[in-house]
């Protein structure tokens, strides 16, 4: 059965008022702006057809919603922090107190729990959260991110640089995941002389996304003495990334919810032809697998293994970009992302 969208009033309630940030461009903004579907920044107090929620929707509003159909976007791994995390007990508290929640809620889990029995289609991103949340909703739908706005430049040349460019991508605020592997570059030190290049916002908020400004360089340089900074700009983002010579997606794996990350800034790095080497999260190791590459490292000294081969073998790196890259364009190409969403709203109807 075809929906025409065209016809339904539809409203989205977006992680900010402009539309830029990455959750809003990369999924359902960008299918939006694709297939051509009008919506509008969604008001509680009116009626829609269909309501997409982000995650930075106030749940504690949206569950009781009755004026229209609601596909919650959950992207991350709430569900599986554990009960007793001191975050997680404080989670709906602090949303309450920061006004990112209308209603207090003491117990976040069962908040999330009740969104997602009241949301007619919950999205995800992992095959974890996919049997999560079906406990709670029987309509789930797996898609990641779009990458082709981002994506612009593919890696030409894979010579080494001297010294060795290691390059990360990422939010500022999950910066400090780098301490995993600053042992293992003083190790390889002098024996192979590395520049860590990072490209991220500038500035953050540490708390809640709008409390505790941190001036990203500073918190670079309390993990690095010797990093280059470079502003996050989707114009020249993949040039910058492109001219390094090795990705790195270091994640602790003793955290369910940081080991429950997907893998879109893995896909990300391979549509620009970039050898990567990642922690050992369920997500990375069967993209791993699937590309057919066994790059991934769960100890510093797997880490330090892997570091010291590639950056001495220019054809293995050249190998697993195009390895990375043809498994990227291949199983995530941007209309199989879109066709996800098209599945999402026929599953509405």
């Amino acid at each position: 059965m075809s929906v025409d969208l065209s016809r339904l009033r539809i409203g989205y309630v977006p992680y900010s008022d402009t539309l830029e940030m990455p959750g809003d461009r990369r999924r359902f903004v960008h299918y939006a702006r694709d297939r051509n579907v009008s919506f509008e920044i969604a008001d509680p107090g009116r009626s829609y057809d269909v309501v997409v929620l982000s995650e930075r929707a106030d749940i504690s509003v949206w569950t009781r919603y009755r004026k229209g159909k609601l596909v919650y976007d959950l992207i991350d791994s709430y569900l599986a922090i554990p009960r007793n995390d001191f975050k997680g007990r404080l989670r709906g508290l602090a949303k309450f107190v920061s006004r990112q929640s209308r209603y207090l809620t003491l117990d976040y889990w069962k908040a999330l729990e009740a969104m997602c029995r009241r949301a007619d289609a919950v999205v995800c991103t992992t095959e974890e959260q996919k049997s999560d949340i079906s406990e709670f909703c029987p309509n789930v739908h797996l898609i990641l991110d779009a990458h082709a706005s981002v994506a612009r430049t593919v890696k030409q040349s894979y010579a080494a640089s001297r010294p060795f460019r290691l390059v990360w991508e990422g939010l500022p605020y999950t910066l400090n995941s780098l301490e995993l592997i600053r042992p293992v570059l003083e190790r390889l030190q002098p024996a192979l002389a590395t520049e860590l290049h990072l490209v991220t916002d500038l500035e953050y908020y540490r708390y809640l996304g709008r409390y505790g400004r941190r001036s990203t360089v500073e918190t670079a340089r309390r993990l690095f003495t010797d990093v280059r900074l470079h502003a996050w700009r989707e114009d020249d983002c993949a040039e910058i990334i492109c001219s390094c010579d090795l990705a790195v997606i270091p994640l602790t794996l003793a955290d369910p919810f940081t080991a429950g990350k997907p893998e879109n800034k893995l896909l990300l790095l391979w549509r620009m032809g970039m050898p990567v080497l990642a922690s050992a999260t369920p997500a990375y190791v069967r993209a791993m697998a699937g590309a057919s590459l066994a790059m991934v490292c769960a100890t510093e000294d797997e880490w330090y293994a892997a570091l010291q081969k590639y950056a001495g073998d220019e054809a293995a790196r050249y190998d697993a970009g195009q390895r990375g890259l043809a498994y990227a364009v291949t199983h995530y190409s941007e209309e199989k992302t879109l066709s996800r969403w098209d599945d999402l709203f026929r599953s509405l109807f």
